[in-house]
This record gives C-alpha cells, sequence and structure tokens, in this order.
C-alpha cells in the first residue's frame, strides 16, 4: 500500500506540470495521500550527520573512486548496466525502448518529488566540498535522481534475468553510492531514490501495455546473451 501510495502522489502531482502530455505516461494518477518522508531540514543533528558521511566517504576515497563517481554522474541510461549483464543493451532496439520507458517515468515522478521538497544540495551548505559537478539546480537533492533511475531500471532488468539479479542490483547500489562520494547527494536522497525507483518498476510491472512490451524485450535480451552477443 505504501509504495502504491508514494507513486501515486508522484503520479497525480506530474499531471499538473505545465506542458505536461498526461498520454505519455503508462502509470495512472490517483489523489495522493502521501509522497515521500520529508528530508532532513537544514541545520538539523540529522543533516550534519548526513554531512559527515560524505566527508569520510571523501576522506577515504582514491581517485579511482573519484572518477568512477564522475563517470557514473555523467551516464543517465541504461548503459550503466552493460557492465554486468554482459551486452550492450543499446545494441538490442525494444530492450534498450522498454528502459527508455522506465527512464520517463521514474524521471518524471523524480522530478516532482524534487520539486516538492526543494532540499539544497550538500554543497550548498559547504561549499569546500569536492564535488563532481555542481551543474546542477542547488535545491534538487531530494530524492536522488541517479539513485531513482538506477534502482527502477535495475528491477526491471533483475525481472527480465534473474540470473543476473544480484549483480544487476549491486551496480545500481554502487551507482547510487557513487551520489555521495561525488558530493551532490546526502544518504537520505539515496535511500528515497531507492524507494521511488523502485516503486515505479513494481508499479509498471502490473500495467498491461507495459507487460507486453516487455515480454518481447525480456525474449530479445535472453537470445541475445545466449547467442554471446
Amino acid at each position: 500500500m505504501m509504495k502504491r501510495t508514494i507513486l501515486a502522489a508522484a503520479t497525480a502531482l506530474v499531471l499538473m506540470l505545465p506542458g505536461f502530455a498526461a498520454d505519455t505516461q503508462l502509470l495512472p494518477a490517483t489523489p495522493p495521500a502521501q509522497l515521500l518522508p520529508s528530508p532532513p531540514t537544514d541545520g538539523s543533528a540529522a543533516q550534519k550527520r548526513e554531512l559527515d558521511e560524505i566527508h569520510q566517504a571523501q576522506q577515504g576515497m582514491t581517485d579511482a573512486d573519484f572518477d568512477q563517481a564522475a563517470a557514473d554522474d555523467k551516464t543517465e541510461d541504461a548503459s550503466v548496466f552493460n557492465g554486468v549483464v554482459g551486452i550492450d543493451l543499446k545494441t538490442l532496439p525494444k530492450t534498450w525502448a522498454l528502459l527508455a520507458t522506465v527512464r520517463n517515468e521514474e524521471k518524471t515522478a523524480a522530478k516532482i518529488a524534487k520539486n516538492t521538497f526543494l532540499r539544497n544540495r550538500p554543497w550548498v551548505l559547504d561549499p569546500a566540498l569536492k564535488t563532481c559537478t555542481r551543474g546542477d539546480a542547488p535545491r534538487s537533492s531530494y530524492p536522488s535522481g541517479h539513485s531513482t533511475m538506477a534502482y527502477s531500471m535495475a528491477v526491471i532488468l533483475a525481472a527480465m534475468i534473474p540470473e543476473k539479479a544480484p549483480a544487476i542490483l549491486d551496480r545500481a547500489k554502487a551507482y547510487a553510492e557513487n551520489r555521495i562520494v561525488c558530493g551532490v547527494h546526502y544518504r537520505s536522497d539515496i535511500v528515497a531514490g531507492q524507494v521511488l525507483g523502485t516503486t515505479v518498476a513494481e508499479e509498471l510491472l502490473t500495467v498491461g501495455a507495459f507487460q507486453a512490451d516487455f515480454k518481447l524485450a525480456q525474449m530479445e535480451l535472453r537470445t541475445a546473451l545466449k547467442s554471446g552477443r
């Protein structure tokens, strides 16, 4: 019930956006009762603990760690899973299109959540933080969009190829954790993204139109993997 409420809230609010075309979304709009729990407020003990975690992560990171986090920062599509799936997903048109649908759904939900909470990025409160980028809106920290994307796609891919599910979910976790290494998100941003992304994916798997595309994409992906492409 909680998962459906979270997603319903995001979708319902999305429909209020100027210029939003309702027919581009697969998920239904339902009057929301709750979206996501509010993040820690600036200056609170919880926020300070989260900022300390970022500092600790950065103190323990290597140059290679930061470079990987920076590379993940720049990659916001299904290709982040190429290595663990064992194939260039972009070479599979049905699979890539399905994951593009997932991307559209989760990105819309995340955008609305960000605009609802308007949480300051960590580097707003601590300008001395080392960051991968500061090109995002200063008040768009919660939830993490990268984390929302990673977990929504991971759930779908894991359903398509369950034997690779552990590696896929591990990649989603590492990708999300790199938002902390990058100095652009707090822990609660990552957790909220995981919840929202997982919810979007699980809801999509109940939609008839998505299920049909899922089956075709799954057949395409499994055939490609079997042939060693």
